[in-house]
């Protein structure tokens, strides 16, 4: 048996069983569901954000390489992610200091010749729990500090699966900065780290560093850019089945941002076509996003 063909006997084993959200790489955050200015903490008040997410799938990498498993395998991810947001007035280190819970629900839909799999299923995913948000505001930047932990909260019976069947604790750090004073042009990195937990059968992914990035112009009452994702396993994978191979992915699109002044409200839409994925120990998701999303204070 050749290297390739032991590959792909090891891919259809772990296929087999895969499950939680399979659109991104194996840690519980979406990338691409923050672009311009991600890293700008609102002033202090209630806030409501809902993510719509669709994820196209339409291969799966060998784990290991950028090749994609043989046949017909593709599948649909459709998620909307409310997030809740307390700012308060409290100052922490010259910060506005806040906290925030992430309550996803997901329908997963996958259909995987290379492993026989034809699964669908929707549910609450696993919830997160923010204790700390950190805001800083100066005259031409933003910056933000968070730490939190992702429960194993959801449902992990099945490939389509909305639950990881594991904890993972995560935490944030980003700059949006202004090249104007009248703060028309901005350009923002907002970066996520994630540690993973076990799950039931003792396997543990690998550390994960997230990078969402934009870069906005004010066009009157819109907001147009470019945004992109990336994300690198950056610590193998550890357990029955890992390996030392590490993943990663990478995406461009482009964002609109629409304001409701009257209402507190802002609308978001974003379109993301990855163009390049690798395999870590499991096989991974290549695909398109679109991303539709709310801001409202109350």
């Amino acid at each position: 048996m050749n290297v390739y063909q032991q590959s792909m006997a090891t891919t259809v084993a772990l296929l087999a069983a895969l499950a939680g959200t399979v659109a991104q790489a194996e840690g519980h955050y979406v990338t691409g569901v923050e672009g311009m200015q991600g890293s700008s903490v609102p002033p202090p008040g209630n806030y409501y954000l809902g993510y719509l997410v669709q994820y196209d799938i339409n291969s799966f990498r060998v784990p290991g390489t950028t090749a994609n498993l043989p046949g017909s395998n593709t599948g649909t991810v459709t998620a909307l992610a409310n997030r809740f947001v307390k700012v308060t007035p409290t100052q922490v280190l010259g910060a506005d200091y806040g906290y925030e819970m992430i309550l996803p629900v997901v329908r997963t839909s996958l259909s995987i010749g290379a492993a026989g799999i034809d699964d669908s299923q929707s549910g609450v995913g696993d919830v997160y729990l923010g204790p700390l948000v950190l805001g800083w505001h100066g005259p031409q930047w933003d910056a933000v500090a968070a730490a939190g932990m992702w429960l194993d909260s959801g449902s992990t019976n099945g490939p389509a699966a909305p639950g990881k069947g594991y904890k993972s604790t995560m935490l944030t750090g980003g700059v949006t900065y202004y090249f104007d004073s009248a703060k028309s042009v901005s350009g923002s990195a907002l970066f996520r780290f994630e540690r993973h937990g076990k799950n039931d059968a003792g396997l543990r992914a690998g550390n994960q560093l997230s990078l969402e990035w934009g870069v906005g112009k004010n066009l009157g009452t819109v907001q147009v850019g470019v945004v992109g994702y990336s994300q690198w396993q950056l610590s193998q994978d550890s357990g029955m089945g890992a390996t030392s191979d590490k993943s990663s992915r990478h995406a461009v699109g482009a964002e609109l941002v629409y304001p409701v002044p009257g209402a507190g409200m802002f609308l978001k839409g974003a379109a993301y076509k990855e163009f390049s994925v690798e395999g870590g120990s499991k096989a991974e998701a290549k695909g398109n996003m679109l991303r539709f999303s709310v801001v409202k204070a109350f």
